[in-house]
């Protein structure tokens, strides 16, 4: 079946004087009635995407789903300037912790939007790109993912992440915590983009969610919860 299956994509991919749906009816033919169409192959593709995604943006919307997992959001390095200077202040010993919760408060807010922005973008995906990436490395869906939607995505959840920062207070705290900082004297001042450094934290945490959930679904027969899914993920198996 693999042989079959690599045959067909070597053809599509080198003899340009065929088309791809052409090449799409031999393929039925190669691959027999019990074989898997090219709808088939895409939609159990998109179908574990979608899977994988809902499942990462849900864990990391719970309240401590960034706080409390291995993807919670730290300090940049500028910031961490500005709090260890703040923390010698009297009433500003406990600066640092309350930022990074109100920061990773906003990114698990955010998280609720990330799911249907996600699944939109799956639907772009051909059937060369699910065969390519169903016989690809155990990450090819989540690289797919990335490079085709990174983008995107960043420029759709920098705004969420943004009026989520001001849903719970992060950008009006971080304000003052700056306007602070910035009246002590002959320090440099500073004043970074908390919501750019917030946005691709969290799109890096999502991300790589979605990645162990793919890495699940290829390795583990149990987590393949249709039909479809086992009938599609069996030929990566063989």
């Amino acid at each position: 079946m693999i042989k079959k299956i690599g045959i067909i994509m070597s053809l599509c991919l080198s003899m340009t004087f065929y088309s791809c749906d052409q090449l799409a009816g031999l393929a039925g033919d190669l691959l027999g009635p019990g074989g898997l169409t090219q709808a088939e192959i895409g939609q159990g593709l998109k179908e574990a995407l979608k899977i994988g995604i809902t499942s990462g943006a849900q864990k990391l919307s719970l309240e401590d789903g960034y706080l409390k997992s291995p993807y919670k959001i730290l300090l940049p390095d500028e910031v961490r300037k500005v709090t260890d200077k703040l923390a010698t202040i009297p009433g500003f010993d406990m600066v640092e912790q309350k930022l990074v919760e109100k920061l990773n408060r906003g990114a698990e807010d955010a998280a609720k939007s990330a799911a249907p922005i996600f699944k939109d973008a799956i639907t772009e995906m051909t059937f060369q790109d699910a065969t390519k990436i169903l016989m690809g490395e155990k990450n090819a869906a989540t690289s797919y993912l990335t490079s085709k939607t990174r983008t995107k995505l960043y420029n759709e959840f920098q705004p969420v992440i943004l009026n989520s920062l001001n849903k719970v207070g992060a950008a009006d705290y971080w304000n003052s915590l700056v306007t602070k900082y910035n009246s002590i004297p002959f320090v440099n001042k500073v004043n970074p983009d908390l919501d750019d450094y917030v946005t691709n934290e969290a799109l890096d945490g999502l991300f790589n969610m979605v990645e162990k959930k793919e890495l699940s679904i290829r390795t583990n027969i149990s987590e393949r919860t249709s039909d479809l899914l086992r009938r599609v993920f069996a030929q990566q198996d063989k």
